[in-house]
């Protein structure tokens, strides 16, 4: 008799939708695994640059992800030995992990990464392609969204609370390049997965999102 298939809940959608906040805090409800699969690329990215790679150079980026160095411990990211969890997230990094992303050999070399993250008793998983491409059988796959206005207040909280200056202005169109990037790339582009609900945050708070989300999977898995 085959085991059955360790349960996904996939939360894609675009930057600073607040998906990683709300599949985190739905991971620890459950008491299930959490991947932040955008900080895979994010410590990518962060590799390339650290060793002057060409963000261009397919090759030399995909066989650094397919060697990533890295570990998770609660919200911590470490790259070998360093602690890395502020570095990743500064606007650099997400630039350039934005442009390794379009970059077919860089995601195939993510693709088993991310899918060791799939243990018992279950994964709550967010990215961009989680439900289309990494976990297609997810028992529940949502898609987050949120006006670029919305999400550049976000953003511009987030960088300010953590001492990095930032401009609303400059973080709307960064985020508006972002997401014409991820919606019209060739392999796994941004968009809704078969089946997904769609959320959109604009005007909710990260409780309401997550008790939105434990609705549905209650729902699902009545």
């Amino acid at each position: 008799m085959s085991q059955p298939r360790i349960p996904v809940i996939a939360i894609d959608g675009p930057t600073a939708s607040g998906k990683g906040t709300v599949a985190q805090r739905v991971a620890q409800q459950l008491g299930w695994h959490y991947l932040d699969s955008g900080a895979l690329y994010r410590l990518t990215a962060l590799s390339a640059l650290r060793s002057n790679t060409q963000l261009s150079d397919q090759e030399r980026i995909a066989a650094l992800a397919a060697t990533l160095p890295c570990s998770f411990s609660g919200a911590a990211v470490r790259l070998s030995d360093l602690d890395v969890t502020e570095a990743i997230r500064a606007e650099e990094v997400g630039n350039a992990a934005s442009k390794i992303a379009v970059l077919p050999a860089v995601r195939q070399a993510l693709v088993g990464l991310q899918l060791s993250f799939r243990r018992a008793p279950g994964l709550v998983a967010d990215g961009r392609d989680m439900g289309t491409v990494i976990f297609p059988d997810a028992s529940l796959k949502i898609f987050l969204t949120a006006s670029v206005e919305a999400r550049a207040q976000r953003r511009y909280k987030q960088l300010i609370d953590k001492g990095f200056s930032a401009s609303i202005t400059d973080l709307s169109r960064d985020l508006e390049e972002r997401d014409a990037r991820d919606a019209q790339r060739a392999a796994a582009p941004l968009r809704p997965a078969e089946g997904a609900f769609v959320l959109d945050t604009s005007g909710m708070s990260a409780d309401q999102a997550v008790a939105q989300v434990l609705r549905w999977h209650a729902q699902i898995s009545a």
